[in-house]
């Protein structure tokens, strides 16, 4: 389990050092949108870097030793609504969500739990807001104590009655009431009701249902709709991967729990085509890649849970479906950060129908090699040859047309940022600039992640030690994120470092000027040695090495 973090406490530092910041704050902000700043642009651009290095220019090989065929894609962001209609999205895109009559707060409706007592044949009930029931039930039990302590009616009912039932907003029967969640509201909540997530515009002058628009859900369906594109101008063969790096928006309901619920986010997806036969073996093997990789790149094994989902959960679509799920410190249970799906031929054939392009493959390599073989015995009478051939045109070449099946691992730039901040954060003890032992805030990132990656000081302001720092600081700026400080003390210095999560701090003191050498110091460790300062971009390459 990790250590709980105060969310609110977290959030400030976050922003207090330039990670995120709420945005336009200034204003009020506005629930659901986050900025990212100085700090948290580059974690999340390296991590963007890294899944892009990872999983499309160098994918490791396929189950059967394979090189893995992966290309990318940036596709707009507004599409043509037909795109929505044929995913399914205009007419199923929805939460069921609950309005309070009185405090006039929504709720997504699977996400609002009770409590409920009959005493004397009359139910007493009470709500509180919560990802599910685990999470729920000790809020309910905080709230319950609350209300007898104040000495409240259905306190009172709630301490005599000797059991209470839990129910969801979804499945609370209809006879009982339905207390607003919020605090120091008494009103009253509506029956659910269906709620579409997509936020609407219109692409025109004229705001007209003729011009609706989608601003897109997910970034999944611009692979498909350019599916064939990619396959005519790339002359791809099957199996191969499109990826996409992406915003996605998403009218959430109620935005919650920092970045992780957001209403306009980022998404590394990728849509795996292969033959219907081997769909299988390639889900297996994205499903164990993608968890390995978050284990690489800093999360601990022990938080990373995946999960399969059991057949009541899946896509009305999906053959198979694995959450990878991480233990955020704000919730009890997992958390999921990336879906690896079994869509099967849903997709293309959905937009095969809808649009009227045939968007089957063709085994032209199968397709050949039958041939090759079938009209061996005729090489040397053409017309026979040529008669044969339409006989298997005729008989067998459909069978080499299909659709291909589709795996998709869909991961949320957002929600791994958050992850690794969660993860990084530590709190541990460090000797101060006279030996003795203080608290730190240190953000332990894997280096490849880390914004900055190496922070170059002076010793002193004096005897040559600046300008040989700042020459180093030059030399390092073209290949790496470096920083240069020489304001205050170097253990000031070192902890600011830390707190951003630098992994190396190099030192230029009295000895370099002497030898050559120079300090490293290790952020995770504090272990500090000299080494020549012409092999400090050696050394920094072989820890941000992604191999």
């Amino acid at each position: 389990m990790p250590t709980k973090l105060d969310m609110a406490k977290f959030a400030k530092f976050c922003k207090d050092m330039g990670f995120i910041f709420q945005s336009s704050e200034i204003y009020g902000g506005i629930n659901g949108f986050w900025d990212y700043g100085p700090l948290g642009v580059e974690l999340k651009r390296n991590i963007k870097e890294a899944w892009w290095q990872d999983m499309v220019r160098n994918p490791p090989p396929g189950p059967d030793g394979q090189e893995i065929r992966m290309v990318g894609l940036d596709c707009s962001i507004i599409m043509n609504p037909n795109v929505w209609v044929a995913s399914g999205h205009v007419g199923g895109f929805s939460d069921p969500m609950v309005d309070c009559l009185k405090c006039k707060k929504r709720f997504r409706a699977d996400k609002v739990h009770f409590a409920c007592a009959v005493v004397d044949n009359t139910p007493h009930a009470i709500s509180v807001e919560a990802d599910n029931a685990t999470d729920a039930e000790p809020l309910l039990k905080e709230k319950i104590a609350k209300l007898d302590k104040k000495k409240h009616p259905v306190g009172r009912a709630l301490k005599s009655a000797p059991q209470l039932e839990y129910h969801s907003a979804t499945a609370l029967p209809a006879s009982w009431p339905r207390p607003c969640p919020a605090e120091d509201c008494d009103g009253t909540l509506t029956e659910p009701r269906a709620f579409n997530l997509m936020f609407e515009s219109h692409a025109g002058p004229i705001a007209s249902d003729e011009n609706k628009v989608y601003l897109r859900p997910e970034t999944a369906q611009g692979i498909f709709a350019n599916y064939k594109n990619v396959l005519d101008s790339s002359r791809l063969k099957l199996p191969f991967g499109i990826a996409q790096v992406g915003k996605a928006f998403r009218n959430e309901i109620n935005p919650r729990n920092f970045t992780f619920r957001s209403r306009e986010f980022e998404q590394m997806e990728i849509e795996f085509f292969c033959h219907p036969n081997e769909s299988r073996k390639w889900y297996e093997y994205w499903r164990d890649l993608r968890r390995q990789w978050y284990s690489r790149l800093g999360l601990k094994s022990e938080n990373l849970v995946p999960r399969e989902q059991g057949q009541e959960e899946l896509a009305h679509y999906s053959v198979g479906t694995t959450d990878i799920e991480y233990m955020f410190p704000f919730s009890d249970e997992p958390q999921e950060l990336e879906g690896v799906a079994h869509r099967g031929d849903f997709d293309l054939s959905a937009h095969s129908s809808r649009s009227g392009k045939d968007l089957k493959y063709f085994d032209e390599e199968g397709w050949n090699a039958l041939l090759q073989v079938r009209l061996e015995a005729f090489k040397d009478d053409k017309a026979k040859r040529e008669e044969e051939k339409k006989k298997l045109e005729k008989e067998e070449k459909a069978q080499f047309q299909f659709v291909p099946h589709v795996i998709e691992p869909s991961a949320g730039a957002d929600r791994f940022t958050l992850a690794v901040l969660c993860e990084a954060y530590t709190e541990d003890t460090a000797p101060d600039a006279k030996g003795n032992p203080e608290t730190r805030i240190v953000m332990k990132f894997h280096p490849r992640l880390a914004p900055i990656k190496a922070a170059i000081f002076p010793l002193v302001n004096k005897d040559g030690m600046d300008e040989e720092a700042k020459k180093l600081y030059r030399e390092l700026k073209p290949f790496f994120n470096v920083v240069y400080d020489q304001s205050g003390a170097i253990g000031r210095r070192y902890r600011r470092q830390d707190e951003a999560g630098t992994p190396f701090c190099i030192t230029v003191d009295g000895d370099t000027m002497k030898d050559g050498t120079v300090t490293i110091r290790d952020r995770d460790t504090l272990k500090q040695e000299r080494i020549p300062k012409s092999e400090v971009r050696k050394v920094l390459e072989k820890a941000l090495s992604p191999v």
